[in-house]
């Protein structure tokens, strides 16, 4: 160590230290709640495109029944799951070759997690947003899955 004129070793001093310190606090108290706020904004983008995605599968089998020629045109359901409200079913997706997959890849069923898909019914599917959950049908008459727009969750899923 190299020593200053009066014989003493350079350090920080206490004051100096605190100083960096408290502005170490300060700019982590105005960091942390704006990535939780970019968390909570990328889990809803997630679920939105997860839906958007399911509403386009839909319309596409669909299409091919009406190409085809099969009837039902709209799909009757939209997977095979027959458990309820249970962890690591495929949803969307069938398992058949992608010939009526509404999904190429399923979401997997996850309970009371952000962002996580469960089957809650033959055509009820349940997604956990902000520590609540929207709940979407699937009308196979129509070929409509959607949810209750009275919620803001669902707006924010759905607009």
């Amino acid at each position: 160590m190299t020593t200053n004129k009066a014989g003493f070793t350079p350090a920080f001093t206490m004051m100096e230290l605190i100083f960096v310190i408290v502005v170490i606090g300060i700019l982590s108290a105005i960091a942390i709640p704006r990535l939780a706020a970019s968390r909570d904004d990328a889990v809803l983008v997630k679920v939105k495109s997860q839906v958007s995605a399911i509403r386009s599968g839909i319309a596409m089998q669909k299409n091919k029944n009406l190409l085809e020629g099969t009837t039902p045109f709209i799909p009757a359901n939209l997977d095979s799951v027959t458990s309820y409200n249970a962890n690591d079913q495929r949803l969307f997706n069938y398992a058949d070759g992608n010939t009526s997959n509404i999904l190429e890849y399923p979401i997997y069923s996850k309970k009371n997690h952000d962002g996580s898909w469960v089957k809650t019914a033959a055509n009820a599917y349940s997604v956990q947003i902000s520590n609540s959950a929207v709940a979407f049908d699937y009308n196979a008459t129509s070929g409509i899955f959607d949810c209750d727009h009275s919620t803001q969750n669902c707006k924010d899923l759905t607009q």
